[in-house]
Parts: structure tokens; sequence; C-alpha cells
């Protein structure tokens, strides 16, 4: 079987979907690994180590596509691509299913059997898979750092001759990975961290990482089946932003990671609460992709508003481009591994499998997912 893994279109995106290491233990199951010229550039993992792992590179990027029986990437395909497939291949990445229904209707219509990254299930054996996962926690770490290079105060308490320096106060919204991860980032470095979830059972892990969990009576909440926070109803969320509105005002940071999967991200800091924070107070909105949960946020862009920034950058983790890239590369891999079939000596599409059941779009000419089908209501 030929995998061909071409370089990320995306603008902004310095991440890439393989390096190496992952290169190699493809290579070590039977594969013939092809990766576009360039792939790891931005990660300083050259042609050459590509090379030395087995993988062959080339510099024709349609031949790569046309000739493979599999294509790994990152992001979702340009759909001028997705034509350049081979019928019956096999395409895996993030996809944004939900939201693009042109692109799987594309997907099925070349009856290219296509694997969605952020649909792999939360389950025990499919934990190394988990690209969602790997990637937000370092979106947690890096709006945290983000937060303290722009800060216009310190994060950790200091007791000087001079006098003593309160620690900053950080306001964490949405304790999925994202929100864990920048609890733990903003303790380590010495702040005094609250979080707030609508699902209660998140609770223990926000206190096993010294922080205090804000309760907010809103009635009848939880979560999914995969472990995300259920749509609220609007009366919940004027109760929720009542109280956040409070915090909000005793924060120097507030971070957002609040997303519901496969629905646009609830608006929970409203310009109103933005403008009772103290000017010099940073906003950090990591739902930007989905929406944003900050009603003033802007993508892409800084706003200020009566001195409160307020962040919405995207694509964080390639901002940590290194790591993301391993972390992924380790969860496509695995993913490769668990479909490989040794006596094919290929990519085994089984949609009897629970893992593949829930991660597989389309397949043999149709779109195959439940919940996708249900979503568009085919």
């Amino acid at each position: 079987m030929r995998i061909f893994v071409p370089k990320e279109m995306t603008p902004g995106e310095k991440r890439a979907p393989v390096v190496p290491e992952t290169a190699k233990k493809l290579v070590a199951l039977g594969a013939e690994v092809v990766v576009e010229k360039g792939l790891g550039a931005f990660i300083h993992r050259s042609d050459p180590q590509y090379e030395e792992a087995g993988a062959r590179v080339i510099a024709d990027r349609i031949a790569g596509l046309t000739e493979a029986d599999a294509v790994l990437r990152l992001q979702k395909p340009p759909t001028d691509e997705i034509a350049q497939l081979r019928a019956n291949s096999v395409h895996i990445s993030f996809l944004d299913p939900f939201n693009e229904r042109d692109l799987v209707e594309r997907l099925a219509a070349a009856k290219v059997s296509s694997i969605c990254m952020e649909m792999i299930p939360r389950t025990t054996i499919a934990q190394k898979m988990d690209a969602l996962s790997s990637q937000s926690s370092l979106t947690g770490y890096h709006a945290v750092i983000l937060a303290a290079e722009e800060l216009y105060r310190i994060f950790p308490m200091m007791m000087t001759p001079a006098g003593t320096i309160q620690p900053a106060r950080v306001f964490v919204i949405g304790v999925g990975v994202a929100g864990l991860q920048a609890i733990a980032t903003a303790k380590r470095l010495g702040a005094r961290v609250e979080a707030f979830d609508t699902r209660p059972v998140v609770e223990e892990q926000v206190r096993s990482l010294g922080a205090r969990f804000v309760k907010i009576d809103l009635g009848a909440t939880g979560q999914t089946e995969q472990g995300y926070a259920k749509a609220l109803t609007a009366e919940q969320l004027a109760l929720q932003r009542e109280t956040m509105a409070k915090h909000c005002a005793m924060a120097d940071v507030v971070i957002t990671a609040a997303q519901v999967f496969g629905k646009k991200a609830p608006i929970i800091v409203t310009t109103e609460m933005v403008r009772h924070m103290k000017p010099g107070s940073v906003v950090i909105d990591l739902a930007v992709e989905t929406g944003g949960n900050v009603e003033c946020m802007e993508p892409g862009k800084v706003v200020d508003v009566n001195g409160v920034r307020v962040f919405g950058y995207t694509n964080m983790p390639s901002r940590a481009a290194g790591p993301a890239s391993e972390m992924y590369s380790n969860n496509i891999g695995a993913l490769v591994e668990h479909l490989w079939n040794e006596e094919r000596q290929g990519i085994a599409i089984d949609p009897a499998d629970e893992l593949i059941r829930g991660c597989l779009i389309t397949h043999e000419g149709r779109i195959v997912n439940e919940a996708i089908k249900t979503h568009y209501k085919l």
C-alpha cells in the first residue's frame, strides 16, 4: 500500500501530519510511504530525515495524490484536490463534517473512504489516537503562556522588601482537555485559578489541580457519550452569564474553552461583561474555530474593549508546531496501525469495528456515519 503525506496548504499552518519517526513505523508495517518535499520544513525536519526513515520524497503533489492508496493529512483537504484522489482510497484528517457538507458529499461522490480525526471515539483503545485531545492540550498550555506574556502584571505572588505582589487571578471557563491544561499551567506559574464548567462531574478534576470550582445551579445539565458538555437552554445560559460576569470582573485573565461537539460554540462572555473587567486584563478565546465564546471576539485579531484585550487567535496548536506535529503524528500513526491488515499488507476498513464506526464518514460512495446522516437529515 502506498501512503502519501502532502504538505499542509492552510495559511499559517506550521504543523506536519507525519514526522520521520512515524514514517519509519509505517514503513516497518509494510507501507510504501511517500511525502511531499518540504513536509517538515516548519518543524525543522528535513527531507533527508524522512528518507533515512524509509520514506520517498517527491515534489509532484498531484502525482502523490493520484497514485496513493491512502492520504494522511492534518487539515481538511482543499475541495479541488478531492477529484485527484483514487476511488476506494482512504483519506484521514480533520474534516469538520458537521459544518462541511459539501466536502463530505464530494468525498462520497469520489468513492473515498474518509476517516475524521475529530470523531475518534473517546474509548480506552482509542486514547492514543485521540488527536482532538492531544492538540487541545497544547492549546490550553499556549493560551496561558500567551496571557502571561501579554498581561500587565506577573502571575505568581512575590514577597519582596518593596512589598508583596499578589498573584494574578485566572478564570477558566470550560473544563475539557484545553481547560484542564490551562488550569494546570496557570497554577504552575503561580496564579490563583478559578474554573467553571456546566458538567459537575469535572469538579473533582479542577480541585485536584489546585483550582477553585465555581458552582452555579443550572438545573439539569450533563455530558454526551463522548464526554462533551450538552448545550444549555436560553434560561440556563442567562443564569450562567450572570454569575460569570462577577468572576470575570475579578479576574486578570479569562480563558474560554467551552464547546459543544458538532455545534456552534455558545456565547458565554458578552461584550458588556468584558467592559466591566479591569483595564489591562486579558481574555483568550479558545473556541474561535467554532464561532467563539466571547461576543466581541474577532477571529485572528486582538480587540481592545475599554483597555481589556480580547485575543481571537486561530490554530493555537500551530504556535507549538514541533510537539503538536509529534503528537498528531503519533495519533494518526496509531490509527493506521489499528487499521493495518497483515495479510493484505494495507489498511482495511471494517465498518463493523466500533472505533471505525464512530469516525468513518464516507465509504463505498456513501455517507455512512450515523451522526452525520442524522445531522444532515439523510
